[in-house]
C-alpha cells in the first residue's frame, strides 16, 4: 500500500527515515514529503507567498499522482494538512494516522502562538516548549534537531483550515498516536467537550495506539513508530 509521510513543523522528509524500515520491509511504499517552503535553498520571498492551502494542495498532489487508496500520515501540524487532504480526497484515504496529533476542524489553526521572524517561524527555544513535549529529547537529539531544523512559512502556523461541507472525510478511518499524553487522557478531553477535539468526536472510526514519549517521537522512538504505523497499514491493507 502507498503510504504517504507528512512531517510537522522545522522538518522535511528525512525525518522520516528512520521509521520507514519496517514499513518497506513489510512490502509497503513510502511517500515522505517535504513541504514548500521548507525545500532546500527556500527563501524570504517562498515563506511570504506560501501559506496551508499551499501545503495541503502539495500532499494532494501526491495523491493524486498514485493510483489506488492511500494511508495518510501527518504528525503535529502535518495532522492538519492530512485532515484538509481527507477531506479533499475522501475516495482515496483508506485510513489518516495522527502522529501526536489530530484533526483540525474547519476555521482552526496550527499554532498563531509561535514566535514569527519577518514571514518564517524558526524552531523556538526550548523553553517555549511544555516539559511533556521535549520528553525523551535528550541533548544529542536536541542538537541533531536543531541543526536539520528548516523555518516554516509563518502563514502556515496562522492560516484558517478550510474544509468543505461534505460528511465524506468523518467516513475514513483515523488513528491517533498518542505520545505526549495517553490516549485516555484524551478520550477524556473527547468526550467531555473540548473545542479543539471537536473534529475528532465526529469520526465514524477511531483508533487509539499508545506511545508514551515526548512530542516528537520519529526522534526519540522512531523503531517503535515504525511498527506503529506498520501494524496500522497492514491492517488496514488487509
Amino acid at each position: 500500500m502507498d503510504v504517504i509521510l507528512v512531517p510537522g513543523f522545522w522538518l522535511d522528509a528525512s525525518s522520516w527515515d528512520a521509521v520507514t524500515p519496517p514499513l518497506v520491509a513489510a512490502g509497503h511504499r513510502v511517500h515522505p514529503v517535504t513541504l514548500p517552503g521548507t525545500e532546500d535553498g527556500a527563501d524570504l520571498a517562498a515563506h511570504a507567498a506560501t501559506g496551508l492551502r499551499d501545503w495541503v494542495d502539495a500532499v494532494v498532489a501526491v495523491v493524486d499522482g498514485l493510483e489506488g487508496p492511500v494511508v495518510l500520515v501527518g504528525h503535529s501540524g502535518g495532522g492538519t494538512v492530512v485532515h484538509a487532504v481527507v477531506d479533499a480526497r475522501p475516495d482515496r484515504v483508506a485510513r489518516a494516522v495522527y502522529v501526536d496529533s489530530w484533526p483540525t476542524g474547519h476555521g482552526g489553526v496550527i499554532n498563531d502562538e509561535l514566535p514569527v521572524v519577518g514571514h518564517s517561524v524558526p524552531l523556538p527555544a526550548w523553553e517555549v516548549f511544555e516539559d511533556a513535549d521535549l520528553t525523551d529529547l535528550d541533548d544529542a537529539l536536541r542538537e541533531r534537531f536543531r541543526a536539520v531544523a528548516r523555518p516554516v512559512p509563518a502563514r502556515v502556523a496562522s492560516d484558517p483550515q478550510q474544509l468543505s461541507d461534505s460528511p465524506a472525510r468523518y467516513r475514513v478511518p483515523v488513528t491517533v498516536v498518542a505520545c505526549e499524553f495517553p490516549s485516555a487522557e484524551l478520550r477524556q478531553y473527547l468526550e467531555g467537550g473540548a473545542p479543539m477535539f471537536a473534529e475528532l468526536a465526529t469520526v465514524e472510526d477511531v483508533t487509539y495506539v499508545d506511545l508514551p514519549t515526548g512530542h516528537w517521537p520519529q526522534l526519540t522512538r522512531p523503531e517503535d513508530l515504525g511498527e506503529v504505523l506498520r501494524t496500522e497499514v497492514d491492517r488496514t491493507a488487509s
